[in-house]
């Protein structure tokens, strides 16, 4: 039987939105956070972070700091909460118009959002059913990524998700709900 998954942003929904983050110890998990994923795990849910990681492709930092990011991460979830990640996918592309400057990871890429291929990726993997999950995401691209490919998708205010809903950053999305943080997206899933 196909699993029900959260699909969750890393940057402005699970950590703190700073940008580009050049420092591993500048990983900073938004308060309470860990206890929300920890929510899900109880519940059954696989949780499943899929976020644009475009810092390599702009030749900001290598790969392997991107991993150290994500290992700080999983590590904070569990020391907060016990919380766990079930899996990560994470796309490094960013093609030549948007900015890649590093040839090494400057393409097209369907891994990247909103384009399908993480969540496809991870719904063969691991036998997710993705018409019955849930996308959370503090951008437009979240909500895109989630009409993409027939899942629920959740826009966050923390991060970019008031400006999102004002307009002033991407363009305006449609979610199928607007949670004030992870904590009252979490809320809303657990009713559905």
């Amino acid at each position: 039987m196909a699993k029900t998954a959260v699909f969750l942003d890393r940057d402005g929904v699970l950590n703190v939105e700073k940008g580009y983050i050049h420092h591993v110890e500048d990983l900073v998990l938004i308060p309470g956070i860990a206890q929300s994923v920890r929510r899900l795990n109880d519940r059954g849910f696989f949780c499943c972070m899929v976020s644009n990681q475009a810092g390599p492709a702009r030749g900001y930092y290598p790969l392997s700091h991107v991993e150290a990011l994500h290992q700080r991460l999983v590590d904070l979830l569990a020391q907060e909460a016990g919380a766990k990640l079930d899996a990560l996918y994470y796309c490094p592309y960013l093609s030549p118009p948007a900015g890649g400057k590093n040839p090494e990871f400057t393409r097209w890429s369907t891994w990247r959002k909103p384009n399908t291929g993480m969540l496809v990726a991870a719904a063969w993997e691991h036998d997710l059913d993705i018409k019955h999950s849930f996308m959370v995401g503090d951008k437009a691209t979240d909500v895109d990524l989630a009409r993409n490919c027939g899942a629920k998708g959740i826009l966050v205010q923390t991060g970019y998700g008031k400006e999102v809903l004002e307009g002033s950053y991407q363009h305006h999305a449609k979610p199928d709900y607007i949670a004030e943080d992870l904590n009252h997206a979490v809320d809303w899933i657990l009713e559905h």
